[in-house]
């Protein structure tokens, strides 16, 4: 039995999530929903694990990496990071649309009289940038608010940050960094630990998504799955190319990439799977003081999956009522869908709350969205995993453009604000 477990241990473990993956779909179809139940603890108990570790390596891993950098290079890279999240979620519409007219999913289906669906209503653009401000600091980690984590990470990591640098308290603020440097350390041994029950987790999740949807229900809408996995591949491709560009090795990034992606895939959750997330950026050797900060805020509003799934929607949605969609509500889908995908991100329901906010400004039943619901789960999985390989694209690829201010020091902001 120990030799096994150690077997297990020296495993790689993308090799472990991918036999967990497999394994469970076989599960799944076969045990059906019974399959289902039993493993369900299982699944649970990961995505309860990952977000226990969510709070301390976001609050330690950007204090961390603000103190090691400087305020004029954060501000730089928020707007790379701003102008980048925008760019990939405008083309990832555009996408999703293209894809969509191409297969036209949706035709020949007949939207059922008195069909409704349930939609959480949408918070708008100001209540969900006035939550990046909490109200209490507490709460903020207990209903795991990422924004306003993020938030307090910033202002007590540059407070810090400030506080190194004064002449009457450097030596206090050195004492603090070092603090929280050894809390984030034992933050990253606690994840390591952590990690090891990431397949078990996987397959559990896995296997219960595959014995509730079942063989019937891929099958009833298995264009629409099929169009949207086409756009997402697409929109992988654009990844690549924007990564060649810039640089940035595709043999490695995915070598380290493939892990949380996989765990995003079964998980369904990018703030879950930021842990890994985090892991996978620090192994290719991106600096944190970019990582700790691209990461957390990608998690929350860059959801370029979300937006693919956003236009599949609107054309499916345009071919059941029969109205094809023109150029100029295809172009109002991908202006709107943009703002709406990074508007509502983090809220319960976004993906509803994006699609219906999207279908009502351009005159598309939100009845329709009832079609979708059976699919939810296989959709939520693939936009879940480009969400998370989309962060760390953009961390990837500004990280690069970053290499030649790489020599910048930690105190360098003091001196800039003065010049």
């Amino acid at each position: 039995m120990r030799s096994l477990f150690q077997g297990y241990l020296n495993t790689s473990l993308i090799l472990r999530v991918s036999i967990a993956l497999v394994l469970g779909v076989a599960v799944g179809m076969i045990g059906g929903q019974q399959a289902a139940d039993w493993l369900a603890p299982f699944g649970d108990l990961l995505l309860r694990l990952l977000k226990f570790l969510i709070v301390p390596i976001v609050l330690f891993t950007l204090m961390v990496g603000i103190n090691q950098a400087n305020l004029g290079s954060m501000g730089r890279v928020g707007r790379k990071l701003f102008g980048f999240y925008v760019l990939t979620t405008a083309l990832a519409i555009v996408v999703g649309l293209a894809v969509a007219s191409l297969f036209k999913p949706g035709s020949g289906m007949v939207l059922n009289e008195g069909t409704k669906v349930a939609v959480p209503d949408n918070p708008g653009i100001a209540s969900v940038l006035l939550s990046i401000v909490p109200d209490n600091i507490f709460t903020a980690f207990t209903e795991l608010n990422l924004l306003g984590i993020i938030f307090i990470a910033i202002v007590f990591g540059i407070a810090l940050l400030k506080l190194r640098e004064s002449e009457a308290h450097s030596e206090l603020g050195e004492h603090l960094y070092k603090v929280v440097e050894a809390l984030n350390e034992i933050t990253l041994k606690v994840m390591t630990g952590v990690l090891q029950y990431v397949p078990v987790g996987v397959f559990a999740i896995v296997a219960k998504t595959a014995g509730e949807q079942g063989v019937a229900t891929i099958l009833a809408l298995g264009d629409m799955v099929m169009v949207l996995y086409i756009a997402l591949a697409v929109h992988l491709v654009v990844y690549c190319l924007l990564m060649r560009v810039s640089g940035v090795r595709l043999r490695e990034f995915f070598r380290e990439a493939r892990t949380p992606m996989a765990t995003a895939f079964a998980t369904q959750s990018s703030s879950g799977t930021l842990p890994l997330t985090l892991d996978a950026a620090r192994r290719l050797g991106i600096p944190k003081r970019i990582y700790g900060f691209s990461l957390p805020l990608g998690a929350t509003i860059n959801m370029d999956g979300a937006a693919i799934r956003i236009a599949i929607s609107a054309v499916f949605a345009a071919n059941v009522v029969g109205i094809p969609l023109d150029l100029m509500t295809m172009a109002e889908i991908v202006l709107i869908g943009t703002l709406t995908s990074i508007g509502t991100a983090g809220v319960p329901g976004a993906g509803i709350v994006m699609i219906a906010t999207v279908f009502a400004q351009v005159g598309l039943p939100i009845e329709t969205v009832a079609l979708l619901v059976s699919i939810d789960a296989l959709v939520g999985m693939g936009a879940t995993g480009l969400n998370v390989t989309g962060d760390l694209v953009a961390t990837a690829v500004i990280a690069r453009s970053e290499r030649k201010y790489a020599q910048e020091p930690a105190g360098a902001s003091a001196q800039a604000q003065t010049e």
